[in-house]
């Protein structure tokens, strides 16, 4: 007779191989091949009404898409931005995005994510769950003052004294454009600290739309 001991040492290494079997074939006993991360294969994110999800692309031999495989693009205007764009404004990567997108998914209508390009960009592809505001309609320079503050209140939560800007419920707006070598967020971001928008209230997606290509996640197109 066998010894108990072994026994259960023989189905232990039984079952190893069996897992080992299905994972090669299916890349993971529970689904996707392809995950976001460890314990997320896909979130599902409202977009201009209807349910997205996104995910990763499923294929391996998958590759960028050719609107972001240049390398060298004219600097200026196209120059590498700096990790931290300015004092109290956090830089966020994929997972950080990606949680923002759960939380206002969920139901924090404190968050809102910004694409700042323009619209033939835009047109090619964005992240599902954010809203277009080109970077010239958040600048003083660029814009329309009152436009501008149409953005605020309506938008962004803030509210309008007699002479200054009250920013006590202001949302937290997370923005991007095309990529570490994209100056449109970035222009958003500081258009936006000169008027009084507080730093912390400000996320920037630094890899944006590049990044995103990358990795393969999901976009939408308008």
């Amino acid at each position: 007779k066998m010894k108990p001991l072994l026994i259960v040492l023989l189905l232990i290494s039984f079952t190893q191989s069996v897992a080992i079997a299905n994972e090669e074939t299916t890349g993971d006993v529970k689904g996707l091949k392809v995950k976001i991360t460890r314990n997320i294969e896909s979130v599902v994110i409202g977009h201009n009404g209807k349910k997205v999800k996104i995910q990763r692309n499923q294929n391996t031999k998958n590759k960028i898409n050719p609107d972001f495989a240049y390398t060298s693009r004219k600097c200026p205007p196209f120059c590498i931005q700096p990790i931290k764009l300015a004092p109290g404004v956090e830089t966020i990567a994929e997972t950080e995005m990606i949680d923002y997108l759960i939380k206002k998914e969920n139901g924090d209508d404190n968050i809102v994510v910004i694409d700042s390009r323009g619209a033939s960009w835009v047109k090619k592809g964005t992240i599902p769950g954010s809203i277009n505001i080109h970077f010239k309609k958040l600048s003083l320079k660029h814009g329309d003052e009152a436009e501008i503050a149409e953005i605020f209140e309506d938008t962004f939560g803030v509210m309008r004294t007699a002479e200054f800007w009250n920013f006590k419920n202001a949302k937290t707006l997370v923005l991007f454009c095309n990529g570490m070598w994209c100056g449109q967020a970035p222009t958003s971001i500081k258009a936006l600290l000169k008027i009084g928008y507080p730093a912390h209230k400000l996320k920037w997606y630094r890899g944006g739309m590049q990044s995103w290509e990358i990795l393969g996640l999901t976009t939408v197109k308008p």
